[in-house]
């Protein structure tokens, strides 16, 4: 039998909870609206899609998909924000393509159009994973997450009060060998573009360490560490750089499988840090998958599968939920979430 062949079913006799609705209201802070990444939704009714977030429980919904494109930006404003402006919000990004044609001057256009953006509705900025693995200068070098020619991003970023969604890297297993020993083999197999050997890409714990940097050297910009930080595997030095930086704040998207399956030292890491732990799905606005993320942050049930698909799609294995006190869940539901992305918007 083929390993793709291989269904097992848990034999174990364990709780099974249904949560249909959160405790509390939710604001989703990393999610798509996009055609790759969203469902679509830009072509879609504004109103089915409210429909959905109502059953979902979710108040709020950040648009990552604004992009560097004015047009595109006008466009997920024009549709979402513009419709429902207390229900969206939508994020900028950077045109890192720039850089090949503009030479030194890339870091000061850049950060002009960061204003630009924020002028047009955008409420924060959006940093893509291809930063400090693709990007390159106009001399053809690939660019480091902490170079510091790019200040003038940062800086602007902070003094308008845009928080930066900063997504660097990918799980660990992306990085390693892909041979028997890789634990996301069968997802790479399946989307072999997701590997990212070292080399000819950096090692993966160095991108990491000039994240820290990055964050370290721009106190007044608050980032918002995409995916656990960058860093799921490892919640300890996730949680070190977060005692360490008070503008380091983390979203929990697509990575209830890393959490779930350490429940010990995933709760103590949000009881630890409740304050700066924002919600988030970053898999389009399916209402499924939202009441999956429910029932790991809200029940103590075990061994679960952490998305909808027959089989777990980033590993083989299952989740325990982490069965959050209240106060917790409200603060990582919508209070944080309200404090970075709209307070800091006033």
């Amino acid at each position: 039998m083929l390993l793709q062949s291989f269904r097992p079913k848990s034999r174990l006799a364990t709780k099974i909870t249904t949560v249909n609705q959160p405790r509390f209201p939710v604001i989703d802070a990393h999610n798509h609206l996009g055609d790759e990444f969203g469902g679509g939704w830009i072509n879609r009714p504004v109103s089915e899609l409210i429909d959905l977030l109502d059953q979902a429980g979710v108040k709020r919904y950040v648009d990552l998909d604004g992009g560097w494109s004015d047009d595109i930006l006008a466009a997920h404003l024009d549709k979402f924000k513009a419709s429902h402006p207390e229900r969206f919000v939508v994020f900028g990004g950077v045109n890192w393509e720039m850089w090949k044609s503009l030479g030194e001057a890339f870091p000061e256009w850049a950060a002009k159009r960061v204003i630009t953006q924020k002028k047009s509705g955008a409420e924060g900025l959006k940093i893509w994973k291809n930063f400090g693995l693709k990007v390159t200068d106009h001399t053809g070098q690939l660019v480091k997450v902490d170079d510091a020619r790019l200040a003038p991003i940062w800086d602007i970023a902070g003094e308008l009060h845009l928080p930066v969604m900063i997504h660097v890297a990918d799980p660990v297993a992306f990085f390693d060998p892909l041979d028997e020993t890789n634990e996301r083999w069968e997802e790479l197999t399946a989307h072999p573009d997701w590997h990212f050997p070292c080399p000819p890409y950096p090692a993966f714990i160095s991108i990491l360490e000039a994240l820290a940097k990055l964050v370290k050297h721009h106190p007044k910009t608050i980032f918002i560490g995409a995916h656990v930080g960058c860093y799921a595997e490892n919640l300890k030095w996730v949680s070190s750089l977060m005692d360490e930086c008070p503008n380091f704040y983390v979203d929990i998207s697509g990575r209830i499988s890393e959490l779930g399956r350490q429940p010990y030292t995933g709760r103590r890491f949000f009881l630890e840090h409740e304050d700066r732990i924002l919600f988030g799905s970053d898999m389009g606005p399916k209402l499924e998958e939202y009441r999956l993320a429910y029932r790991f942050l809200e029940t103590d049930d075990e061994y679960f599968n952490y998305n909808a698909a027959e089989v777990p799609q980033q590993g083989r294995w299952c989740v325990c939920g982490l069965h959050l006190p209240d106060e917790v869940l409200k603060k990582v539901y919508s209070t944080n979430a309200e404090q970075v992305l709209l307070d800091n918007n006033n």
